[in-house]
């Protein structure tokens, strides 16, 4: 592996500015890398190689005729399928967009083509985001770089996967239920979940439209928050987003110490069902947090037990109604119309051939609990509960400012491991639903090995709008970590031959 492909972001994009490195240099790179790794990983689901060197030529131009340019500019990045892109198909996942190309751009796709980012392609990911693995992508399984035989967490396993395995150093991903955080957690990188409508949703084929979040994926706590600087921000477009300027997260990311800082570990957030190695990991990254001069304190969140089973009936309401605009009638997928069929007919045969077996689990479960007769007892309770949740959060973080937890109860389990268990699959988002459901801020940071040697993260929740607490606390550790493992935790990953 060319060994420019290890370095951070911001490293990289300080090499380009001193013309140390050109863009195309670093894109051929990568291009290379995903050529080398692809096939086994299953990462990319499209790549335009000669797109992506004119993009980076055209970056190099500019630099070369004195033109101030962004920090990340000339910087790779992969996207996940999920974002509306006008040069790259956007599938999610599903055979149902299988080759569909937007007309337009998503807001975060246009900001990173005007801050010079190179979009090199589009990641693999569950099903119109649907799961907690990568495993129900129509167009196969995505596969740890760690370890080729387990999952890189989901639903945004690809953009994760592409980071982790150095085929670029940025990607993009979304987050209804901690589908950026779970896979930052299982595969050693860095996962964001901005402040709800901190990032333009904009072009964001969604999903659950109260829940989505689009957020930066990344291996340094300073890289993650250079990207969301880059795609964050006020966009009219988009109903939910802040009308306030973005925060300088650089800063906060570069931080020396946690002096003053009031850190809170929720208890509910931890005990039973979670592997020894997970609450090792954790307590130890705590223990860092102490020495920094933080103050930890223990917080009870008691709703945060409900919001799982309370997720699992709003998210399929709203993907539900969401969904069903996928008819056969407009775009994507056309089954069945042979000239005599009713339009009823085409539209049920599409959405049986078009949509995976998650997908229809999901849509039937939501259409039930909106159902007359149903919608109090079941989405209307769930909505009781998430006022609950935020109750929760608005308490603890009266006196603390962040809480932390496990990013995910396990490390990465095995492919097809939890095909078959719905609920066992579920539980993988446990920790990190609560934030959904909240609105606030929540970022995802490596906190070491298990025995087995694989990633596990530390979670860190801050009130909404204060993301810079989130780079903050992740800084702090990161170089703490850095310092005890002797370099990055990716760096051990590095020499390790990944296709197997």
């Amino acid at each position: 592996m060319d060994p420019l492909l290890t370095k951070p972001a911001h490293e990289l994009a300080a090499l380009m500015a001193d013309g140390a490195l050109t863009s195309e240099d670093l894109t051929r790179a990568c291009l290379a890398r995903i050529e080398e790794l692809n096939p086994t990983l299953n990462v990319f689901l499209s790549v335009d190689a000669e797109a992506a060197l004119e993009a980076a030529r055209g970056i190099d131009a500019r630099r070369a005729a004195g033109e101030q340019l962004g920090p990340l500019a000339g910087i790779p990045v992969g996207v996940k399928d999920n974002f509306c892109t006008t040069d790259h198909p956007t599938t999610c996942g599903s055979r149902m967009l299988d080759g569909w190309i937007p007309p337009y751009d998503a807001t975060v796709v246009a900001r990173l083509r005007d801050a010079g980012l190179v979009i090199v392609g589009k990641t693999n990911m569950d099903e119109f985001a649907m799961g907690s693995s990568t495993e129900t992508s129509f167009f196969g399984p995505t596969r740890n770089p760690w370890d080729p035989d387990r999952i890189p967490g989901g639903s945004g396993g690809g953009s994760a996967a592409a980071v982790a395995s150095f085929m670029v150093p940025l990607a993009v991903g979304s987050d209804t239920g901690g589908s950026i955080r779970q896979p930052g957690s299982v595969t050693g990188t860095v996962g964001v979940k901005p402040t709800y409508g901190g990032v333009s949703r904009y072009g964001l084929v969604a999903m659950a439209s109260s829940l989505d979040q689009p957020g930066p994926c990344a291996r340094t706590a300073l890289d993650a928050a250079l990207l969301q600087q880059v795609i964050g921000g006020y966009d009219g477009h988009d109903s939910a987003s802040i009308n306030r300027p973005v925060a300088d997260l650089a800063a906060a990311a570069t931080a020396q110490d946690l002096a003053g800082l009031r850190v809170g570990v929720v208890t509910e957030l931890g005990g039973e069902g979670y592997e020894p190695d997970v609450l090792a990991r954790f307590t130890e990254a705590v223990d860092l947090l102490r020495a920094a001069g933080a103050e930890v304190v223990e917080v009870s969140c008691p709703a945060f037990r409900y919001a799982l089973p309370a997720y699992y009936l709003i998210q399929p309401a709203e993907l539900s109604s969401n969904l069903a605009r996928f008819d056969g009638m407009r775009y994507g997928l056309r089954a069945g119309d042979d000239g005599v069929r009713s339009a009823e007919e085409v539209m049920n045969l599409t959405r049986d051939e078009g949509f995976g077996k998650e997908a229809k689990r999901r849509i039937i479960i939501g259409t039930y609990a909106l159902s007359a007769g149903y919608y109090d007892a079941y989405y209307g309770s769930a909505q009781k509960v998430r006022s609950l949740i935020q109750a929760d959060f608005d308490r603890a973080f009266e006196s603390c400012d962040v809480l932390v937890s496990p990013t995910t109860p396990t490390v990465a389990f095995r492919i097809g491991e939890r095909t078959a268990d719905p609920m066992a699959m579920y539980m993988a988002d446990l920790c990190t639903i609560p934030s959904n459901m909240a609105g606030n801020a929540s970022a995802s940071f490596p906190a070491g090995l298990s025995s087995d040697g694989l990633p596990v993260g530390l979670q860190v929740m801050a009130p909404p709008m204060e993301d810079a607490r989130l780079y903050r606390v992740g800084g702090v550790v990161e170089r703490a970590l850095d310092e005890r493992w002797g370099g990055p935790l990716l760096a051990r990953l590095a020499d390790k031959e990944i296709a197997r």
